[in-house]
C-alpha cells in the first residue's frame, strides 16, 4: 500500500529549492526508482520526495540537459537528504516521544 501525505508534500510549497535555492517554483519531487517501488504509472511513498524547483526537476528527471543517470540519483539523493533535514528542522517530521 502507498503511503501518501498532503501535508509533506505540501510542505514544499513556499520553499527554497534545496539545491540551487530558487523559491516559487519548488515542488515535492518523487524519487525515481525501480529499487524504491517505482516506475512508469507508479510514483514512489510521499515520503520520497525532495524539495527542488522546477528546473531541477527536469534535471534529476532526465527532461533537460544531458546529466548522466548516475549524477541524476546522486544529485536527488543529496536534495533527498536536505529535505529530510528541513522536514526535522522546521517541525514537520516530529518523531513520536521526542522531547
Amino acid at each position: 500500500m502507498a503511503y501518501r501525505n498532503k501535508r509533506l508534500l505540501r510542505s514544499a510549497e513556499g520553499q527554497a529549492c534545496v539545491n540551487c535555492g530558487a523559491v516559487g517554483t519548488t515542488i515535492a519531487a518523487h524519487v525515481r526508482s525501480v529499487e524504491l517501488v517505482s516506475g512508469t504509472g507508479i510514483k514512489a511513498q510521499d515520503y520520497y520526495t525532495a524539495h527542488v524547483c522546477q528546473r531541477c526537476h527536469e534535471l534529476i528527471d532526465g527532461r533537460t540537459g544531458k546529466l548522466s543517470g548516475a549524477f541524476q540519483r546522486e544529485m536527488w539523493t543529496r536534495c533527498f537528504l536536505k529535505t529530510v533535514a528541513r522536514w526535522f528542522d522546521q517541525g514537520i517530521v516530529i518523531v513520536k516521544g521526542d522531547q
